[in-house]
This record gives C-alpha cells, sequence and structure tokens, in this order.
C-alpha cells in the first residue's frame, strides 16, 4: 500500500531536521514526504533543500503565508496534494523510530483511524536527541532511568501485543496519526475553523467517530519521540473549546469549511515546491 507522510511544521528547523533523517532511515520507506509548512522562514527552506538531496523519495513543500497557528489549514493543503492511499500525520518535532512505517502500515485497518504512540523528550536532552538515540535500546533504558524521557514504556516493542479499537476522546495526539485518504475526503479533512493551538485533531477524530471509524492504537507500535519546546500559547483555546463542543452536540461529520470549501472551491497553495 502506497503511503504518505505529512509532515506539519512552524519555525523548528534544526527539530524538522532531525525529524526528516528519521523518514530517510525507516524500515519501510513512504512514498512521499509532504512537508506542511505553517509560514516558516530561510532557515526552514534550507533544511528542506538539504534533504532533497538525500531522499530517496518524492518530497513536496506546500507553505501558506504565517498568520498564526493554522495547522489545520496548511494539513488539509497537504491532503489535497497525497497521492497515496494511506496518510500518516507526524509533527515536525517528533522524531519517528525506524519501524514507524512499518508499524503504521501493519496497524492500517478498514473502517478505523490510528493513533500512534509519543516519549516525551525532556528540555536537557532535547538538543542532543537524534534518530540515532531513538533506535539504541540500551540509551532509551538509561535515559528512562534519568527521567530524561517520559512513557518510556512505549520504546519496547511487542508487535503480538494486541491493538484495541475504540470510541474515546481522551488522548486523540495529531503530531501521530493515520488515515486511509478516503476517510479524510468523506469527512472533508480538518476544520479550518480551528486556528490557535489545540482541538482540531480532537474534532477531527469526533467527525471520524460520527463517519462510523473507530480509533485504533498499540501501546508498542508506531512510536515517535516529541522533542521537548515552550508550551503554545492558549489565546484561541476557549474559541476552539466552543468550536469542539459544537462538533460533539451535532450530527454532522462533513465540516463546511474543510478540504473542500464549495462548488466554486478556488482556495489556491501559497508555495509549493515539487521534488
Amino acid at each position: 500500500m502506497k503511503v504518505s507522510v505529512i509532515v506539519t511544521t512552524y519555525n523548528r528547523p534544526l527539530a524538522l531536521k532531525r525529524v526528516l533523517e528519521g523518514l530517510i532511515f525507516q524500515t519501510h520507506l513512504p512514498n512521499e514526504v509532504i512537508i506542511a509548512d505553517d509560514g516558516s522562514g530561510k532557515e526552514t527552506e534550507e533544511v528542506i533543500k538539504n534533504f532533497i538531496k538525500k531522499a530517496p523519495f518524492k518530497v513536496l513543500h506546500v507553505w501558506q503565508e504565517d498568520k498564526g497557528f493554522r495547522a489545520a489549514k496548511i494539513r488539509n493543503k497537504a491532503i489535497k496534494l497525497a497521492t497515496s492511499e494511506y496518510i500518516i500525520f507526524l509533527d515536525g518535532d517528533c522524531i519517528p523510530n525506524k519501524y514507524f512505517i512499518n508499524d503504521h502500515l501493519f496497524l492500517a485497518e478498514k473502517n478505523c483511524f490510528v493513533q500512534g504512540k509519543r516519549v516525551l523528550v525532556s528540555k536537557d536532552l532535547e538538543p542532543k536527541f537524534s534518530f540515532f538515540e531513538a533506535n539504541s535500546f540500551s540509551f532509551l533504558i538509561w535515559a528512562g532511568l534519568k527521567r530524561k524521557i517520559s512513557n518510556t514504556h512505549h520504546i519496547f516493542r511487542f508487535k503480538k501485543f494486541p491493538a484495541f479499537k475504540h470510541r474515546k476522546i481522551k488522548g486523540i495526539k495529531g503530531c501521530n496519526m493515520a488515515f486511509f485518504k478516503k476517510d479524510l475526503l468523506a469527512v472533508n479533512g480538518f476544520n479550518e475553523d480551528f486556528e490557535g493551538w489545540g482541538r482540531e485533531d480532537t474534532e477531527l477524530a469526533i467527525r471520524c467517530y460520527k463517519y462510523g471509524l473507530y480509533r485504533k492504537e498499540h501501546s508498542f507500535l508506531a512510536i515517535c519521540f516529541h522533542l521537548w519546546h515552550p508550551p503554545y500559547s492558549r489565546d484561541g483555546l476557549s474559541k476552539n473549546d466552543a468550536l469542539l463542543a459544537k462538533t460533539l452536540t451535532s450530527n454532522g461529520y462533513f465540516c463546511k469549511n474543510g478540504i473542500v470549501k464549495g462548488e466554486n472551491d478556488e482556495e489556491t497553495i501559497s508555495k509549493c515546491d515539487y521534488f
């Protein structure tokens, strides 16, 4: 099955570089990587150009003007461009382990989306944490004992451990999720009414539940390592909470302000580089 990885980023070039390097060393390479850029500057562009020289797969860089936190909008632009039937979302500060794509494809199942797991990397460890540390079991055990990483139980890879399916709301993390593209199109992707940090991933999941999907997860597969960063502004959270509450009480699953805006959808992508 063909797979596209959509990597969301905003002005964290050093983190993005490590995430992209992690995609090159996967045991199962993606068919394409789409970097969904929410308005980053030249440093990020240079990281991407250097990545292109090494990447053994197709890479696209889709960019929009910096008008604040608009992750929903830039992800939708990336979904439009994706050519694979399966899409994995990965944040640009989340380093995948080498089995990341392999595990996501192993977990892929009709009528489900997959919620991957994350290990949190501490502030003092973040500058020197790379794909190689993410795949050194002895290093990760040491880091766990020293409390330099948390959610340490996820580092153990037990493929035979059962996955479970449910429709819970708690624990949805947009930094590591996977969907069949047809399901994303059926619910019209992310709701672009969400601006500012928070809740756009949960709202998407709820609409997927209403559409008939289950959330599938596994405690020991499809793991990424989330690099420490200062907390994002919560200025828009109350508005986003209200939007989420509205979706919870509605019967529909198709958002109006999503991938498709209407019959005369004339939305353009601010910038897209194909390599």
